[in-house]
């Protein structure tokens, strides 16, 4: 039994589950070798297949989420993106990011693929030791955003990092 249906068995609420509006809603679409956006990381908390090309994935207020997206012509590349964004509230402050609606955090922002690579490899190195990369402290994915815009190279996230930003999180700072 999880944690929430034992509060509700006894008698406890259920946390409210977040309002249809107050969702962020990302547009997937894979066209094989052409158009290809893919959520890399994160939780959604709902999901609409719109046809066999197209999905929409809803996120909650406060998750985290990589969104890839890129494309190709008849000569290869022409866009490669890697964002990763922060669910807000429709009352908070929220910068436009395409295919997403209304917008979000962002958290990190890098284009062109060698980029792009540099920051899956770094997710895949957060992953390898067991953190999930949708649990990051945000201030991570803004120091690797400035670290590289910079042209300098970020620091990697330890289990160290991870462990103090939990705490933190948990005092409420």
């Amino acid at each position: 039994m999880t944690a929430a249906a034992a509060m509700h068995a006894r008698g406890a609420q259920r946390p409210a589950a977040p309002l249809p509006d107050d969702l962020t809603e990302v547009e997937l679409t894979w066209i094989e070798k052409r158009i290809e956006n893919w959520i890399r990381f994160g939780h959604e908390v709902g999901e609409q297949i719109l046809d066999r090309r197209r999905r929409v994935l809803r996120f909650a207020p406060d998750s985290v989420f990589g969104f890839v997206r890129w494309a190709a012509n008849d000569h290869g590349t022409i866009a490669s993106h890697l964002d990763v964004l922060r669910a807000a509230l429709p009352t908070e402050p929220q910068q436009t990011v395409p295919f997403v609606r209304p917008g979000g955090d962002i958290l990190l922002k890098v284009e062109g693929w060698p980029k792009v690579e540099r920051v899956l490899q770094m997710i895949d190195a957060i992953e390898a030791v067991g953190i999930d990369a949708a649990d990051v402290s945000p201030d991570h994915w803004r120091h690797v955003h400035n670290r590289m815009t910079a042209g300098q190279p970020p620091r990697p996230y330890t289990i160290g990092h991870h462990r103090a930003f939990l705490l933190r999180r948990r005092v409420g700072a």
